[in-house]
């Protein structure tokens, strides 16, 4: 069966969010297009991953002499974007990994996102087979720098961290174990 792209090119809109309070959120890659609208769902450290490899991409173009690509070193003030996803969210798939490249042709970042491979019991699931389908979204460095700090913004409004584990706080008593250098 031939794989089925979901391609975006210049979207419209491309942002990640979540559903759901601090500690039970669930992350969703959306983008837009007119009226078409695709969300995926992602985890916490995807979309972390995701933003840094964006942001990695950026610095080394911009490193580049005479900056050839105009990559911004800030968010464009008209592409800030602090809208919470568009309802309903409708689960297309769940990311299993995900891609970035640049497209030196078009000066824009690619992101590729294919689903989980779910283990098939009459094949091993490192076969290499293809995905049933893939999100690709094309988009300009302005809209990347804008994509990676509001996702930054996003994976660091959910629970805040302990001061002493580290690890993240519920709403109800935290208790933990303080490292060996505060014993």
């Amino acid at each position: 069966m031939p794989t089925i792209t979901h391609g975006f090119d210049w979207p419209d809109r491309f942002v990640v969010g979540t559903v759901g309070p601090p500690g039970s959120r669930t992350f969703y890659l959306q983008v837009r297009a007119r009226t078409e609208i695709l969300s995926v769902a992602l985890e916490k450290q995807q979309s972390a991953a995701l933003a840094e490899g964006i942001d990695e991409v950026l610095g080394e173009l911009m490193a580049q002499e005479g900056n050839p690509f105009s990559v911004p070193s800030q968010t464009p003030e008209g592409l800030i974007d602090n809208e919470p996803l568009e309802q309903p969210v409708q689960e297309q798939f769940r990311v299993g990994a995900l891609s970035l490249g640049w497209d030196p042709s078009t000066a824009q970042i690619v992101i590729e996102a294919v689903p989980v491979q779910e283990a098939d019991t009459e094949e091993p699931a490192h076969t290499g087979a293809e995905p049933e389908e893939v999100l690709v979204v094309r988009i300009p460095v302005g809209a990347a720098r804008a994509f990676a700090k509001r996702t930054r913004e996003v994976v660091e409004a959910g629970r805040p961290l302990c001061p002493l584990c580290h690890l993240p706080m519920d709403s109800s008593a935290h208790v933990c174990e303080p490292p060996d250098e505060f014993r």
